[in-house]
């Protein structure tokens, strides 16, 4: 492992803190306990010390764990036990047909009436149309089953009248759907936050992380600032999503 930063402590801990605020009121807005905090905080240290010493035997890499942690040996012993018996409680992030299929609707000019403007489709037909983009995407989930899906995240509409869909929304965010959004939160503020600790341990350059910081704004130019920053990221997304797609094919 390596070792510990030269960052005075107290600055650590204040940074630490500020990461823990919301994630504590997350933890109490959904009920979870200090007991249930504390058991997912000791395993994750323990993993997380436990896969830097891989080049260990097992055996020295227990009490290498306990010196590294501060948790005593035993429990160290117990919750290695625990997550071998579980596997890694971390899933890696799983491919969703329904989120490509959103990210392709908004970026395929095919589909679009002007670039990141995406037009309504028959539900049924040759392309354009929904079915035919439902199966540009994947052809094990068939078409309705998608669209029922962006239907009941509050994505997409369905115009029975006309047999047409059409988008909602400009982003992927589930509506009424929690467990699917404490799944993005983990993942979009967990890739992000990976990031940021490895340009503090690693070096500023390993990872673009960037921030604007503006103290006394009005709620009026935050208004619009809110409506710029969401025009900017639509367009990076238009432009990134095909590059994105051309990469996958090619790789």
């Amino acid at each position: 492992m390596s070792e510990p930063s030269a960052a005075p402590a107290e600055a650590l801990t204040a940074a630490l803190r500020q990461l823990l605020v919301p994630l504590a009121r997350l933890a109490l807005a959904r009920g979870l306990t200090h007991a249930t905090l504390d058991e997912l905080m000791k395993q994750t240290l323990v993993q997380v010390a436990d896969d830097a010493l891989q080049a260990l035997p097992p055996h020295r890499r227990a009490s290498r764990v306990t010196t590294t942690t501060g948790i005593h040996r035993r429990e160290v012993t117990r919750l290695l036990q625990v997550l071998r018996e579980g596997g890694d409680q971390t899933a890696p992030a799983q491919r969703s047909h329904a989120s490509e299929l959103f990210a392709h609707w908004r970026s395929d000019p095919q589909y679009c009436s002007r670039p990141g403007v995406p037009r309504p489709l028959p539900r049924q037909g040759p392309a354009p149309s929904f079915e035919s983009l439902a199966q540009g995407i994947t052809r094990d989930v068939h078409p309705r089953s998608l669209l029922d899906e962006l239907v009941r995240l509050g994505l997409a509409e369905v115009d029975e009248a006309q047999d047409t869909v059409r988008l909602l929304r400009e982003t992927f965010v589930p509506v009424g759907d929690d467990a699917r959004l404490v799944q993005v939160l983990g993942r979009n503020v967990g890739s992000h936050l990976q990031a940021a600790v490895d340009n503090v341990l690693l070096g500023p350059s390993s990872h673009l992380e960037q921030a604007l910081f503006a103290n006394g704004l009005s709620d009026a130019s935050l208004a619009e600032l809110r409506r710029l920053a969401q025009a900017q990221w639509q367009a990076l997304v238009d432009t990134l999503v095909p590059s994105v797609e051309a990469m996958l094919a090619r790789d």
